[in-house]
């Protein structure tokens, strides 16, 4: 029985990844850490993760890009593991997570979906094929309470398709700033925010008369928690360095 700590327990997703550990037999939340101390759970709430003591296997971070800093200096000093689910990440606070991993193992992911990573897969296979003819656009869609646009998913797509492509491209996000032609050598990535969508992300490769798209929809939270859950136990036993659900996907080969 693995113990997990798990940081924005009582957040929407913190509230998920607890259902979702309740029914496993392999892993236990042991503590949860968040600025609201109200126990909905039967495990024990602090505000600050200094205030527990006792022993944990590893920590999922599920809250908010202002308790990285905190969180990472206490995973570093206790030795754990850490996986880092938190989006909109700035790049000082992405090279943040590069360096703890210098010292204890560290899980990031802008996404903890199986589908998502395979979609990722599928579009630089994709960009290989069509991205010197086709034009590039990704579209993501989520519900109205999400903060960050765009979601960190659409950027890690975008960084996928890239890597497939002979130049490094440049990322649009707001064309109605200016009134001109689309340059060959960019990717526009458009957010949707409204209603209760789970998570909607669509890569379009627009080319002459043809037009080529992949698409992965989310359907509930959950496959985010199952996601977190096994990067988590994944994690454990681990050398220092930074990991990635192609590394957890790789496992299971």
């Amino acid at each position: 029985m693995k113990n997990i700590l798990l940081n924005g327990c009582n957040g929407k997703m913190g509230q998920v990844i607890t259902s979702c550990v309740e029914q496993r037999s392999d892993c236990r939340i042991a503590a949860g850490f968040d600025i609201n101390t109200t126990m909905l759970a039967d495990y024990p709430v602090f505000s600050d993760p200094e205030g527990y003591t006792d022993d944990a296997d590893v920590i999922i971070d599920f809250s908010h890009p202002s308790a990285l800093s905190g969180l990472l200096a206490f995973a570093k000093k206790r030795g754990l593991p850490i996986v880092v689910a938190t989006t909109g990440l700035s790049p000082e606070q992405v090279e943040e997570v590069k360096e703890a991993s210098k010292k204890i193992p560290v899980f990031y992911s802008g996404n903890m979906s199986l589908g998502i990573n395979l979609l990722m897969e599928l579009a630089k296979k994709a960009t290989a094929v069509l991205g010197g003819s086709f034009d590039i656009e990704i579209v993501e869609q989520h519900h109205n309470q999400k903060i960050d646009a765009p979601s960190g998913t659409a950027l890690m797509l975008a960084d996928c398709i890239s890597s497939a492509l002979p130049e490094q491209p440049r990322y649009v996000y707001d064309r109605h700033s200016q009134r001109k032609k689309r340059d060959k050598d960019e990717i526009g990535i458009h957010s949707i925010r409204g209603g209760t969508i789970v998570g909607e992300h669509e890569v379009i490769f627009a080319g002459r008369d043809e037009v080529v798209t992949l698409s992965h929809s989310a359907h509930s939270k959950e496959i985010f928690a199952t996601g977190s859950v096994n990067a988590a136990l994944f994690l454990i036993g681990k050398q220092p360095g930074l990991y990635n659900m192609g590394d957890l996907v790789a496992s299971k080969n």
